[in-house]
């Protein structure tokens, strides 16, 4: 069972974990043994509640396909056990993650000062530009 908060958690079941070949360095033994894990989950099918399933939908996240699937490959470790726990700890950040509420912007204005020092840097640059025409005869 994966732990999203305290109201919300993922039963086991509707995560599906693969072990495929991971890529990279690794000596021999990367060419026999399957250490990468593949993760999939599919949004519209699982237990989250709504409000979590349209705002996964409406992340522009590569790891969500078009169908509404999360694909995570954890490969970093070199144990399966390892990324099998790192590839749940990825989709429970992705999940948190879309819960998140981000701080509004507040619209600020440059001081007086600022656009005076603006105007007089393009003054004292446009006598330079000025400077290097050739002499009227």
């Amino acid at each position: 069972m994966l732990i999203i908060s305290s109201r919300v958690a993922i039963p086991d079941a509707e995560i599906e974990m693969s072990a495929v070949r991971a890529k990279g360095p690794g000596g021999q033994n990367v060419n026999k043994t399957s250490s990468a894990v593949q993760l999939r989950f599919d949004i519209d099918t699982s237990s989250l509640p709504d409000l979590y399933k349209t705002r996964l939908r409406s992340v522009k996240d590569r790891r969500i396909t078009a169908d509404g699937v999360v694909v995570i490959k954890a490969q970093r470790h070199r144990s399966q056990d390892r990324n099998r726990e790192d590839a749940l700890q990825r989709l429970g950040e992705l999940i948190r993650s879309v819960m998140r509420d981000c701080k509004r912007r507040v619209p600020t204005r440059p001081s007086r000062a600022a656009l005076r020092r603006r105007v007089d840097k393009k003054v004292r640059h446009g006598r330079v530009k000025s400077l290097r025409r050739p002499p009227e005869a």
